[in-house]
């Protein structure tokens, strides 16, 4: 048998229902981010730049563009004859056969991928947050303590502490209470989903809640190993690390990428973040282009003026047209004499000539005030927006959408215009 010290069990099942249409046809941490990358791909890299070889990818929603973007392993350096990266999906059992239901419940029906490798440890991670962490480190801390489960947590601001698993500890960094999304925290030390169990902690806490509905570890697996007297410790993490499952933190992340010196820097030598890149030629920047502050793709071409924004991989954008403060994905095409602000269009969006998007004043989205906010302006994927007209504020697009679709060549802020179908 195969003895490894520490797997990952890295969740990316989470169909991200914050992110709108976004996610409509991809799971989330599938979604592109900072340009080339995609969100999984930081998990992924943390992973290989700390030294964890063998990977379990637990997929469900949406998993297509997962699968295909993550394949053998190959950028991350997992693919391996033992270990690597494996996709887990739900699958079909004799006796009966279930999707995941709960963050504990994937991994509990992924029992004998964990034994197959006999670890000592263990590392759960989330699919979906924008981060680098050394979990060496943390291992090493997990086992300074002789701990039975350490638990990544961050200080959040007091008034945000309530939407997440907060850890009371003492001196000693043990875990004295756990509360999952208190309505009044006793502590602003808010769990990160990042977990390291000793191997049979965790196997014998999946058995016995193997019966719970939508087993998860935040609400039932931590307290359970609580209530036993099992030792946990919280692991204080003071880096960057960003939850990007609403448009508008996913909009700022993206942002804060562009900054003169930027709190997250993708471009540090020794702690790199790998990614499946297409082969494409170089971007391209006419004459009459204009470009500042950005984050401009390979292949993608600029005939127009760009500022603040971060751009994908073959995108065109037309002459005359300016974009502002937005995030293009890859392979979008925009026309010419257009003005874009404050906007995300994701893959395979055509937009026509003369389009003004993101204009006049805030309202609140009509159908998903929740969702769509924030003055942003978010197309889907393989949408399509016809020339000559003008969309507002708050607003979500997606789908072939036609001139006849837009009243007076109008979409009004707070509007939802969602089209059936593909339109390629």
């Amino acid at each position: 048998m195969v003895k490894k010290e520490m797997i990952a069990m890295l969740l990316a099942g989470g169909q991200g229902s914050r992110l709108g249409v976004l996610t409509a046809k991809v799971a989330k941490p599938a979604v592109a981010f900072g340009g080339k990358y995609r969100i999984i791909d930081f998990p992924l890299s943390n992973c290989i730049n700390s030294g964890v070889d063998t990977v379990g990818v637990l997929t469900q929603y949406q998993p297509l563009r997962l699968n295909t973007h993550i394949g053998i392993g190959i950028p991350w350096d997992l693919d391996r004859n033992v270990g690597g990266v494996s996709i887990l999906p739900p699958y079909e059992k004799s006796t009966n056969s279930e999707w995941y239901t709960g963050t504990a419940n994937a991994i509990y029906q992924n029992l004998d991928y964990i034994q197959g490798f006999n670890p000592d440890y263990v590392l759960i991670l989330s699919g979906d947050h924008i981060y680098k962490m050394d979990y060496e480190v943390m291992l090493d801390f997990h086992k300074a303590k002789k701990a039975d489960v350490t638990i990544a947590a961050m200080p959040v601001p007091m008034e945000e502490a309530n939407r997440f698993g907060i850890v009371v500890t003492d001196s000693e960094n043990e875990i004295r209470e756990f509360e999952e999304k208190p309505e009044k925290p006793s502590s602003n030390l808010a769990s990160m989903g990042i977990y390291i169990f000793s191997w049979p902690v965790l196997k014998d806490a999946l058995i016995q809640l193997s019966g719970q509905p939508n087993c998860d570890f935040g609400k039932h697996i931590i307290p359970y190993c609580h209530s036993k007297g099992q030792r946990l410790f919280a692991y204080e993490y003071n880096g960057y690390w960003k939850d990007v499952g609403t448009l508008n933190s996913y909009w700022e992340a993206n942002m804060e990428l562009i900054d003169i010196i930027p709190e997250f820097n993708l471009y540090e030598e020794f702690w790199k973040i790998y990614t499946n890149s297409a082969n494409l030629p170089p971007q391209y920047i006419s004459e009459q282009g204009v470009v500042d502050r950005c984050i401009i793709s390979n292949g993608t071409e600029v005939y127009g003026e760009v500022h603040s924004s971060v751009l994908g991989a073959g995108i065109t954008i037309g002459k005359g047209s300016v974009v502002r403060d937005s995030i293009i994905m890859r392979n979008v095409t925009i026309g010419e004499n257009c003005v874009i602000e404050k906007a995300i269009i994701a893959e395979n969006t055509v937009i026509g000539n003369n389009v003004v998007i993101g204009i006049g004043a805030e309202v609140p989205n009509q159908l998903k005030p929740n969702i769509y906010s924030g003055g942003l302006v978010t197309i889907g994927e393989n949408s399509r927006i016809p020339s000559d007209v003008q969309i507002g504020k708050n607003t979500a697009i997606s789908g072939e959408t036609f001139n006849e679709d837009y009243r007076d060549g109008m979409l009004a802020g707070g509007e939802t215009l969602i089209k059936a179908g593909d339109w390629r």
